[in-house]
């Protein structure tokens, strides 16, 4: 049905990504979605469902206490589920409305595999940590959703402050490095004759080392950001019940709280760049690389 070829799958891939994604998912994930993208004629869409089916067929195993086959089938789910925007990508088939659903897939996923994990335990010891842990794994995973956009937004708002407060035409630093990511920030220039304006000047400042990093990871396609929710996800439904039920709350606690830690950082990157914007007149050189 179709003759494309493993490169043509790795190229679908996204420039940066989770490390668990980059290392422990992909490489299966495009295997597989080269032969769904030659031998069926599944949609994006259908991949999103299907990765539904097998996350709850994973809550379902963990409610019954059988952690080892729920964390399998956890992985499962999410390596279909990265599968979808590759075909979409592959073959220009997605939709806006399969954003939505596989939004709303993960979600539910989530839920019903963290209820599944404490409300089993529960019934099986009659500790109500493993409750606990299932209402914190859901909240921690809405509140990321849920700051995310947010600070996209005041992000958004900052750099547009920027842009009237300049005298002069102006690019920015973070536009330059999503092109080119693996620029080093101390060796940019001016750019096209326009002024070249950091936002981060001030967290690269307290933090130099940052940028560094941040150049070895691209080179790996790994992203920054290296607890996201899917390493928390990883964490809670793969990696600890692997581990045993003496692992399901220390490991999502310590999972957690590196959330919310990594969740906080940027926060705080985004409260050093909103306040190198001048409050009224312009103040350049406060913004400037």
């Amino acid at each position: 049905m179709g003759c494309f070829t493993l490169d043509d799958i790795l190229a679908t891939r996204k420039t940066r990504d989770s490390w668990w994604t980059v290392f422990l998912v992909d490489p299966l994930a495009c295997r597989l979605t080269l032969l769904v993208a030659n031998h069926t004629s599944l949609t994006p869409n259908g991949l999103t469902r299907l990765s539904m089916l097998v996350g709850l067929a994973s809550a379902v195993s963990f409610f019954e206490g059988a952690l080892v086959a729920g964390a399998v089938l956890f992985y499962l789910s999410f390596t279909v589920d990265c599968m979808d925007g590759k075909i979409a990508r592959l073959k220009g088939t997605g939709t806006p409305f399969g954003l939505w659903l596989d939004y709303v897939g993960d979600r539910i996923r989530v839920v019903c595999c963290a209820f599944g994990l404490g409300f089993g335990e529960y019934a099986r010891s009659g500790d109500t940590d493993y409750v606990l842990a299932a209402i914190g794994v859901v909240l921690l995973d809405l509140f990321r959703y849920i700051n995310g956009p947010q600070l996209k937004r005041v992000k958004e708002a900052t750099r547009l402050l920027a842009q009237t407060r300049m005298e002069a035409e102006c690019v920015f630093v973070e536009d330059v490095l999503r092109a080119r990511p693996r620029t080093d920030v101390e060796r940019l220039g001016v750019e096209e004759g326009r002024t070249l304006v950091d936002l981060q000047k001030e967290f690269h400042a307290r933090f130099p080392w940052y940028d560094r990093l941040r150049v070895f990871l691209v080179r790996h396609r790994v992203r920054t950001h290296v607890m996201s929710g899917i390493e928390f996800h990883a964490a809670v439904f793969v990696v600890a019940p692997l581990l045993g039920t003496w692992a399901l709350v220390p490991v999502s606690a310590v999972a957690g709280g590196l959330l919310l830690a990594f969740e906080m950082s940027l926060v705080y990157r985004v409260w050093l760049a909103a306040r190198q914007i001048p409050r009224s007149r312009p103040e350049r050189d406060r913004i400037l690389v």
